[in-house]
């Protein structure tokens, strides 16, 4: 579970903020006597805990919370790969996404005093939809992050005749990153596949399908005939990147025929039947899921880099 590790605030800005007991959120403003309050588009900062380990590893001491000027330290939430516009539910208050990261003042006092800053990249800001208390220990909950499904494809799967571990372990590799909605496995029948990636991506509720097997050169491997037969544009890119890193591993990526496209507002992507080459597959892709999320919406045009 996505919890609050500690809430900071400070009077100053460009400082180091402070854990506090507890704080208020005030709707539209931000939190109550912090030097970031007021009405404007980062409000309230976030980072997470394991964004902070990142800088422990390469060996730089003394990262307590609030020490890169963010308000609320967080635990087990994947934060810069969440869309703009995400909402989240804090404790009893409600906070929406505005802005990943930000850029690095490089004379700042946080800077000055840490070395490096891990908030220009991973750090997020939100405004205060909802207000109220907030403390550590409080859950937090994506109420409109991005909604997954995950469909194995495989005979013996769908036959009980093998365990199905590709899904599961595509669903763990989601978590703090989309909201699996639907998981389930089906036989490698191409109408059959066909007609669950209409069914899903033409409900409204997703906006990304991931397909796990039957990507290969066998009679049966028919998920991206498939998937070409129900997107409207493709999205070839992804599956190139995908085929480029696993060459690295292995030279049999190159026998891979996964495709990538969009129907509706939703992005299938089809990944490789091992549970191994499946996530290897997802943590190429995963970088660029919120901004593919974003643009999907509607809620982002540019993809060159800021």
């Amino acid at each position: 579970m996505a919890k609050v590790v500690a809430v900071n605030i400070s009077t100053k800005t460009g400082v180091i903020k402070k854990p506090v007991e507890s704080a208020h959120l005030v709707e539209k403003l931000g939190i109550e006597g912090d030097a970031h309050a007021g009405n404007w588009h980062r409000q309230v900062s976030l980072l997470d805990q394991a964004s902070v380990d990142k800088m422990t590893a390469l060996g730089v001491e003394g990262l307590t919370p609030g020490i890169f000027a963010e308000n609320i330290t967080t635990e087990g939430i994947a934060l810069h790969a969440l869309p703009i516009g995400t909402r989240l539910r804090v404790g009893e208050t409600e906070l929406e996404v505005t802005q990943i990261g930000k850029e690095c003042h490089a004379h700042c006092q946080v800077y000055q005093q840490v070395g490096m800053c891990i908030m220009p990249t991973e750090g997020i800001f939100t405004i205060v939809i909802r207000g109220g208390e907030i403390r550590a220990g409080d859950a937090i909950e994506v109420l409109n992050g991005v909604r997954a499904a995950v469909i194995t494809l495989s005979d013996k799967g769908a036959a009980g005749l093998r365990e199905d571990k590709s899904g599961p372990a595509l669903v763990e590799a989601l978590r703090g990153h989309a909201l699996v909605t639907e998981h389930f496995v089906i036989p490698d029948e191409f109408d059959q596949i066909k007609a669950e990636l209409c069914r899903l991506a033409d409900s409204g509720n997703l906006d990304l399908i991931l397909t796990t097997g039957g990507t290969g050169l066998a009679p049966r491997d028919v998920t991206p005939e498939a998937t070409l037969a129900v997107v409207e544009r493709l999205a070839p890119g992804i599956p190139e990147a995908m085929r480029a890193e696993s060459r690295k591993i292995t030279d049999r990526a190159m026998l891979s025929r996964a495709q990538a496209g969009v129907r509706g507002r939703t992005l299938i992507v089809n990944l490789p039947g091992s549970p191994k080459g499946a996530v290897e597959c997802l943590q190429v892709f995963l970088p660029v899921l919120a901004h593919a999320v974003e643009t999907l919406r509607g809620e982002a045009y540019e993809c060159a880099r800021p």
